[in-house]
């Protein structure tokens, strides 16, 4: 994922700022060469964040180092074209008039590079990315895919210190996604800069990022590396996008959580106090009736909802009270248990599937 660092300082930003009446209080730092995703659900603070770093609002506190230079301060901002940034969005916003090797040479030329060193540069650019052969193209001639190869190239080719990308494969077909997300991992682990990654998506974040940062209400709610937020996530947004069942919970005796769905068996656990406990989907059974022999964690729950996935059925089961299970169980089950809303089961998850740590 990441690149070398050329020598660059990293980025150090506080970002503190205002948006009608919607304000965020974030903290975001990244060496040179890594990938930091911002992930969060609607209108926690992402874009924000991702609009204060670029310069186009303005800081009400805090600051922005990037590359060694003070961005912005508490008496100092650089307007957004001083900035050496690249910004990458969903929609590409090609400029229709030109040639793709007239789109990645627009920022070199604008900045005064020589004629044939921005040559040059857009042909690196384009063939990193394997689109050489579409130079002569305009926009109208493009895929998706392609379209979005030439933006990227067209923010790589000035050199950004700070790569800005806002949901950049969001407007892709699944199977277009998935080769031009491999071509941005192959691109950014040559990058030398810092690269800001604004995501819905967890295999984006996942296979792209070194560190992953989450929002909720305009403030961190937890970062990590990938591993870390996958075997400790700490809220249950993060959990979600990780694909992880998991409760707060209070342990009051050795290898028992007290938790909202009653107490779950967390086996060799000792600790005392606040903890979370998180099962995979794949851990959870369900059958008609309470299970006999080894299951110690049941509970009577409601189907919600079944979502098919191929040979595989994601099914979300609600207790009494409304807290919610997922359970991933063959298609073949959901016909034998006949599974569908209002269906009643019992769940089952063997205390060896249960993670539980310290809140």
């Amino acid at each position: 994922m990441a690149g070398t660092s050329g020598g660059r300082e990293g980025l150090d930003a506080h970002v503190v700022a205002t948006r009608g009446t919607f304000g965020v209080d974030v903290t975001v730092r990244a060496a040179p060469g890594e990938v930091l995703a911002v992930l969060g659900p609607n209108g926690s603070g992402k874009t924000t964040v991702l609009h204060a770093l670029a310069g186009l609002l303005p800081l009400e506190e805090g600051h922005v180092h990037v590359g060694g230079r003070t961005w912005a301060g508490p008496q100092h901002a650089l307007d957004p074209a001083s900035r050496r940034t690249g910004l990458l969005l969903a929609d590409h916003l090609l400029f229709p008039h030109l040639t793709a090797a007239g789109n990645v040479g627009f920022g070199p030329r604008a900045r005064g590079m020589p004629g044939t060193a921005v040559a040059e540069r857009v042909t690196t650019e384009l063939a990193a990315l394997g689109i050489a052969d579409l130079a002569d193209r305009r926009p109208g001639g493009l895929s998706h895919g392609q379209a979005q190869r030439v933006a990227l190239a067209r923010a790589l080719a000035t050199d950004p210190h700070l790569l800005l990308l806002d949901e950049p494969l969001a407007a892709l077909d699944p199977a277009t996604r998935t080769d031009v997300r491999a071509t941005l991992a192959h691109r950014l682990a040559a990058y030398d800069g810092v690269t800001v990654l604004v995501t819905h998506d967890p295999l984006d974040a996942l296979t792209l990022a070194d560190r992953l940062v989450f929002l909720e209400s305009g403030r961190v709610v937890q970062e990590g590396t990938p591993s870390e937020v996958v075997d400790r996530p700490r809220s249950r947004y993060v959990a979600q996008v990780v694909g992880l069942n998991l409760y707060a919970g209070n342990a009051t005796a050795v290898d028992t959580v007290l938790t909202a769905l009653g107490p779950v068996v967390t086996p060799g656990f000792a600790h005392v106090g606040a903890t979370w406990v998180a099962f995979a989907p794949s851990a959870v059974s369900l059958f008609p009736e309470r299970p006999e022999g080894s299951p110690r964690n049941t509970w009577p729950l409601t189907v919600a909802a079944v979502e098919l996935l191929g040979r595989l059925a994601r099914v979300r089961l609600v207790d009494g009270a409304g807290h919610p299970v997922v359970a991933e169980v063959t298609a073949a089950s959901v016909t034998a248990l006949r599974l569908h809303p209002g269906t009643t089961v019992w769940a089952a998850v063997k205390a060896s599937e249960v993670t539980a740590y310290p809140a």
